[in-house]
């Protein structure tokens, strides 16, 4: 793995930007009581946009033109700042207010930003690079702002799949401590891992290969025990990992995201374990599910439910578990669909909701 200067590619799902006018300041205001929505350009996205709660459900604020293809974000727990990515050839990612204010915007030294992460002391921002297959690491100051020269860790594979791994594509970042950052590679087939040294030295290694062609996506951790769960989009899989000290996971079994019988197309997307660490929800774009296991006591899997997603490609979907609700980013239908989630963790019947064209992004 190296560090160097970014080749310039470009991820298809971006295009160019539309402009439907400013978000009037007093919708700043209304944030700390609802979420964010980001959405895709090319799909006829208006760029990010505030969901306001109403007595009858969620209602879309006036958009933020200014803040497009904005795929992914994340926010600091103890700063409050914003870090939004902008998905596009020329990748960047803005720092913002917590009332999303932008104080800096900078390059991710890649192509196509998807996915985010802040180390647990806030001191790291991690940014995967889809189209580059490479990872874009930040250091932060005390108050969350940008500090010095970014580092760009470049990875390296491919994988049997012609059409989607030619070459590495990073697609999800996430640290585990101050000192490790692993990162899943849907070109490669492989989560490498990252260990970060005194000086800036960053030491790379492959910390889990999947089976070729799968296609790994994104990973999700259990709260309580070393266990973390990886769906894979190509596949359409989940595989049970466990979690050693030295960084690197061990396989433990695999089972298919998608419900007996189906033979059409799909491709796995968004992953989240519950806080209690008893249920884990997997999206399904193309069979447009989200698939619900029972998590056991060792932290193995059982399926339980396949829930429709209100929607048509359920890219991402936020879960509001003191609500009682998912909210579903359905892609290519632009709606963000509704479901109550019951006492057992299962899900009710999807209302449509909230329409917003190329919504792939929600936030709290």
């Amino acid at each position: 793995m190296t560090i160097s200067a970014f080749p310039l590619t470009r991820r298809a799902l971006v295009g160019a930007s539309v402009a439907l006018g400013a978000c009037p300041t007093a919708s700043f205001a209304r944030i700390a009581k609802g979420l964010i929505a980001g959405t895709y350009a090319s799909e006829g996205g208006p760029g990010l946009v505030l969901l306001v709660p109403e007595p009858e459900g969620w209602v879309a604020a006036a958009p933020i033109p200014e803040i497009r293809n904005a795929s992914f974000g994340v926010q600091s727990a103890t700063t409050e700042m914003r870090y939004l990515l902008d998905e596009q050839t020329r990748g960047m990612v803005g720092v913002y207010t917590a009332s999303l204010h932008k104080l800096a915007e900078v390059s991710t030294l890649g192509a196509d930003p998807c996915h985010a992460a802040l180390s647990a002391d806030g001191r790291h921002l991690a940014v995967a690079n889809y189209s580059s297959g490479s990872v874009a690491l930040f250091d932060l100051d005390r108050t969350g702002r940008l500090v010095g020269e970014a580092r760009r860790i470049q990875h390296e594979g491919s994988g049997p799949n012609r059409e989607r791994q030619t070459g590495p594509h990073a697609h999800w970042v996430g640290f585990s401590g101050t000192n490790q950052l692993h990162s899943v590679d849907l070109g490669a087939d492989a989560v490498f891992l990252h260990r970060l040294a005194a000086g800036g030295a960053v030491d790379t290694s492959i910390a889990y290969r999947t089976e070729a062609g799968a296609g790994p996506r994104h990973i999700a951790r259990h709260p309580k025990l070393p266990i973390a769960y990886l769906v894979t989009e190509l596949a359409n899989t989940v595989t049970v990992l466990r979690a050693l000290p030295d960084g690197r996971f061990t396989g433990l079994a695999t089972l298919s995201t998608l419900p007996k019988g189906f033979s059409g197309n799909s491709a796995a997307a968004h992953i989240a374990v519950n806080a209690a660490g008893t249920r884990l929800y997997i999206s399904n774009r193309g069979h447009d599910s989200v698939a619900v296991f029972a998590i056991q006591r060792d932290g193995g899997l059982t399926p339980i439910q396949h829930a429709g997603s209100g929607g048509h490609w359920p890219r991402l979907f936020l879960l509001r578990e003191g609500d009682g609700e998912m909210l579903v980013a359905n892609e290519r239908s632009g709606n963000i669909a509704r479901l109550a989630i019951g006492p057992d963790g299962k899900l009710g019947t999807a209302a449509k909701g909230v329409a917003l064209p190329g919504v792939v992004f929600l936030s709290a």
